[in-house]
């Protein structure tokens, strides 16, 4: 039976814009530098990052710990190279430094480090977590009086932990308008199929059953991400975004390839082909 919201149902989904390939560009600088590195976990994640930053989060490059920010969390920790690239293009830190991916002194570890990397919210990797502190920062906005917003990043495999479930009836229960939770929903996890790990399905109803207002959308297609970000969609309800990705999106050999979770070593040819696939036209 086929699924809902198979990424074969996006034949049209838009092609990557130069935006999109040059942080893709620096996910593999770093896989470059450091030799190693989740290109499949960060190539799922970059348009919902991009769509956050460029057009959604009210933050300030310059003043990572300004108090009235909004909050995004990297849940899905081992993800981090997306979340490095779009950090580097709007200023936290240079872009020469994804290079630096995995080497001593370097601020840029294998997952991201709240005390080290300026923009970091959380310290993650540890799955199942992030929707807990992101429940947190929403509550501890609402006692302030303040009109901050909180995204966290979650991956379908993360979901598997049961953390997540208990911090989604939290949210819940507290009628956090101002939380808003993404799925990667790429629909492969470290070891195999997220069907056949630990099958999810029906996602969407499980998160409505859980309280969210819940949307499915394109995690590749810029245009829609703006709309289901852009605001809350609900009224006294957290917000759940479904994002249907591609694991590996934009390197062809790499897409939907569970070998591509995570590589230790990554020869100089594949290197090579990974910068020639982003600067074909496509």
């Amino acid at each position: 039976m086929k699924r809902p919201f198979s990424n074969e149902m996006y034949p049209d989904s838009p092609p990557l814009d130069e935006r999109s390939k040059d942080l893709r560009r620096l996910v593999v600088d770093a896989l470059d530098g450091g030799s190693r590195g989740h290109l499949g976990s960060s190539m799922s994640l970059i348009e919902i990052l991009r769509v956050i930053y460029d057009d959604v989060l009210r933050h300030r490059p310059d003043d990572p710990t300004w108090e009235e920010r909004d909050r995004c969390i990297l849940s899905k920790g081992h993800g981090c190279l997306a979340q490095y690239a779009v950090l580097a293009t709007h200023g936290y830190f240079p872009r020469q430094e994804m290079r630096t991916f995995c080497h001593f002194p370097s601020i840029l570890g294998g997952h991201p480090e709240r005390s080290k990397i300026p923009g970091v919210e959380a310290s993650t990797g540890a799955l199942g977590h992030g929707l807990s502190i992101g429940v947190g920062m929403a509550i501890a906005a609402r006692i302030r009086k303040r009109d901050t917003r909180v995204f966290v990043v979650m991956g379908d495999g993360e979901i598997n932990e049961g953390s997540v479930w208990e911090a989604a009836m939290s949210a819940s229960k507290h009628g956090l308008t101002n939380l808003t939770a993404v799925v990667d929903y790429n629909k492969l996890q470290s070891y195999g199929r997220t069907a056949e790990v630990l099958d999810m399905e029906p996602l969407a109803d499980k998160w409505r059953a859980f309280g969210f207002e819940t949307v499915e959308v394109d995690g590749h297609d810029v245009g829609e991400l703006r709309r289901a970000l852009s605001t809350p969609l609900g009224e006294d309800k957290p917000t759940m975004v479904i994002a249907h990705t591609v694991k590996g999106k934009g390197v062809a050999f790499a897409e939907n390839e569970p070998t591509w979770h995570h590589k230790s070593r990554v020869p100089a040819d594949q290197i090579q082909a990974m910068y020639d696939a982003l600067a074909e036209d496509a």
